[in-house]
C-alpha cells in the first residue's frame, strides 16, 4: 500500500515510518526538514499530487509544553488548522480517494471531565492550559466532518492520551510531558542533585499511550473505512503524575528527593480515556506494560543525553 506519513520525521512520524516499512508498505514522508513545509500549500499539493497515496497518515503538529502551548498560543492553533487545510485541500484537488488518519490528543476533551467517553468530547470548554492545542485538533474534526460531506474525502480520527516512550525530542519543553519528566530526572541524577522538582501538585491521574501502542493503534485504522467522530484508542486506566515520577525514578537509579512546585499549572485533574467503543475497532488489542515503558524510554534517553 502507499502510504504517505506527514510530519515523518517526529517522534510519532519516525516510529511509524520504521514499523509500516517493516510491514512492506511503499511509504513516503514529508515535513519541513525534508523540504516540504506543510504551512505552504504549493509545497504540500505537490508532494500529494507527486506520492498519489492511498492513505495519509497526519502526524505533524506543533505542540509541546502546558507552557510553550500557552505562550505560543496563536501559533499552535494558526499552524495546526492551517496544516490540516493544506493537506485537505491538496486532497481534494489531486488525490481525492485518500485516506486521512488524524490522531488527536485527549486534551480536546472538556476540561472538566474525568473519565473521558466519546458522547462528551464536545459537552464543554478545553482547559485553559491547553485551549490553543485542544481545539486546534476539534477544528480539524469539524474540518473532516465538511469535506467528507461535499467532497466525501475520507478520514478517520482517533483519540489518543498522552504519548511517550524512545525517539523524541530532548527538549523538555517540547517533548511530551512524561518524557519531558524523565530527561529532567536523567539530567538531576548526571548533576548529583539531591532533589528533583516536579512541575505541579503531583495529583493529576493521566493515562499515557505508550509509542508502539500509538503506532500499532494507527496501522489497523488503515482498515477502518470512514470514522470523523473520534473514537478513544485507551484503556480507561490512568496513574497520578507522581505515582508516574516515582516510576522514572527508580528506573533512572535517582537516589534524591521528589519535591511539587506548584507554581506551575496542572492541566486537568483527571484524563483517562472511556474504552466502551475502543474494542469494537480494536479487538485483542494488547497494551504495553506502564512502567516497562517507562523503562525502555529511560534506556533510550541515556544514551541520548
Amino acid at each position: 500500500m502507499k502510504i504517505l506519513v506527514l510530519g515523518g520525521t517526529g517522534f510519532v512520524g519516525k516510529n511509524l515510518t520504521s514499523r509500516l516499512k517493516l510491514d512492506k508498505h511503499e511509504v513516503y514522508t514529508c515535513s519541513r526538514s525534508e523540504g516540504t513545509d506543510i504551512l505552504n500549500y504549493d509545497l504540500i499539493a505537490k508532494k500529494i499530487n507527486t506520492v498519489q497515496p492511498e492513505i495519509i497518515f497526519n502526524t505533524a503538529t506543533h505542540g509541546g509544553s502546558l507552557h510553550y502551548v500557552a505562550e505560543r498560543a496563536g501559533d499552535v492553533f494558526n499552524d495546526n488548522v492551517q496544516m490540516a487545510l493544506n493537506i485537505y485541500n491538496a486532497v481534494k484537488e489531486h488525490c481525492p480517494s485518500a485516506k486521512i488518519i488524524n490522531p488527536f490528543s485527549n486534551c480536546s476533551y472538556p476540561g472538566d471531565s474525568s473519565v473521558q467517553n466519546e458522547e462528551n468530547w464536545l459537552s464543554g470548554e478545553v482547559h485553559s492550559s491547553i485551549f490553543s492545542f485542544g481545539n486546534s485538533k476539534r477544528t480539524i474534526f469539524y474540518l473532516s466532518w465538511c469535506f467528507n460531506k461535499q467532497y466525501g474525502i475520507k478520514t478517520v480520527n482517533l483519540l489518543f492520551p498522552n504519548t511517550f516512550g524512545p525517539g523524541d525530542s530532548c527538549d523538555p519543553n517540547k517533548t511530551h510531558a512524561l518524557n519531558g519528566i524523565i530527561i529532567r530526572m536523567l539530567k538531576a541524577k548526571q548533576m548529583n542533585d539531591d532533589k528533583f522538582v516536579i512541575w505541579g501538585t503531583g495529583k493529576p491521574v493521566r493515562e499515557w499511550a505508550y509509542v508502539d501502542d500509538f503506532i500499532e493503534a494507527l496501522i489497523r485504522a488503515i482498515k477502518i473505512d470512514h470514522l470523523e467522530y473520534p473514537i478513544n484508542v485507551g484503556q480507561q486506566k490512568g496513574y497520578s503524575i507522581i505515582e508516574s515520577a516515582t516510576m522514572v525514578k527508580k528506573a533512572c537509579g535517582f537516589e534524591g528527593e521528589l519535591v511539587l512546585d506548584e507554581k506551575y499549572p496542572d492541566g486537568d485533574a483527571v484524563k483517562i480515556l472511556g474504552n466502551s467503543k475502543f474494542d469494537d475497532y480494536f479487538p485483542d488489542f494488547q497494551f504495553y506494560d506502564h512502567e516497562k515503558g517507562i523503562q525502555n524510554t529511560v534506556s533510550f534517553y541515556k544514551n541520548k543525553l
